[in-house]
């Protein structure tokens, strides 16, 4: 079992090569969440399906960004995030590490408006979301419509001014029905993965998830591995030839799987 990649090299080769060579998708899950750290919560939040990140989380998210932007030897073009709270807010502090010229100390951004790069373009992605089932959300918490009543406008407005990118069109215009199968979902997540890059093939991405959704993107991307653990934050290096084709992995953070190979 394994639960992080061999330390990389800082040193950045020349992105131009990079960029000609290969596409990379980074796909992230949210930070430490709420419910998670107050067993009470649920009990009078207005949204229980929803929680949002503690400090900590928030915390973890900004490092996370800082260390992909010490790492990475590709820069990031564009953002995807599924409209889970919790991950729209972990999209907000990895953006603002990710930017900022100076990065070296922790930086809540709590709404909007704290960073006026264009750098990045970020845009909400239903097809990201958490598996709509009674696996991943308690069957108390969710909503009895089976609507999950996400207010768009707001949660973007969570995000680093100048960074929203409005003339994306979503590949899932509509949230998943509530009721999907574990197998539904793990097959959603492999799709979108592929979708987005398909939709924008001359640029890196970084994927904001679910739990779910990373170890998903590490075992359909790998060969006779089974992830059973991924960490807040936990994250995988996808990476393909620009003129298309399959992905590998190529790197990854706080997650633990087992090899199925007999």
């Amino acid at each position: 079992m394994e639960s992080s990649s061999p330390a990389r090299n800082p040193n950045h080769p020349g992105e131009g090569d990079l960029q000609q060579r290969y596409q990379n998708v980074v796909v992230m899950r949210h930070g430490d969440r709420m419910d998670n750290f107050d067993e009470n919560w649920t009990k009078t939040a207005a949204r229980p399906w929803d929680p949002p990140l503690v400090d900590a989380g928030l915390a973890r998210a900004f490092d996370t960004g800082r260390h992909l932007r010490a790492s990475l030897d590709f820069p990031i073009h564009r953002v995807f995030v599924s409209p889970f709270l919790r991950c729209v807010q972990t999209a907000a502090q990895a953006v603002t590490a990710l930017c900022s010229a100076d990065s070296s100390s922790i930086h809540f951004l709590i709404t909007g408006g704290g960073n006026d790069t264009n750098t990045l373009q970020v845009a909400i992605e239903f097809g990201l979301c958490e598996m709509l089932n009674t696996e991943a959300i308690k069957p108390e918490c969710a909503p009895p419509s089976g609507d999950f009543a996400f207010n768009i406008p707001e949660l973007e407005a969570l995000l680093p001014a100048g960074t929203v990118d409005h003339t994306v069109k979503r590949v899932y215009e509509e949230m998943p029905q509530w009721g999907e199968s574990v197998a539904a979902a793990r097959t959603r997540y492999t799709e979108i993965i592929k979708a987005l890059a398909d939709k924008y093939p001359a640029e890196n991405l970084l994927l904001v998830s679910h739990g779910e959704g990373v170890g998903v993107s590490f075992s359909a991307f790998s060969v006779d591995k089974t992830v059973y653990e991924v960490q807040y934050c936990g994250h995988t290096e996808l990476r393909r030839p620009a003129r298309g084709g399959e992905f590998e992995v190529k790197g990854y953070n706080g997650i633990r799987y087992c090899s199925t190979r007999t």
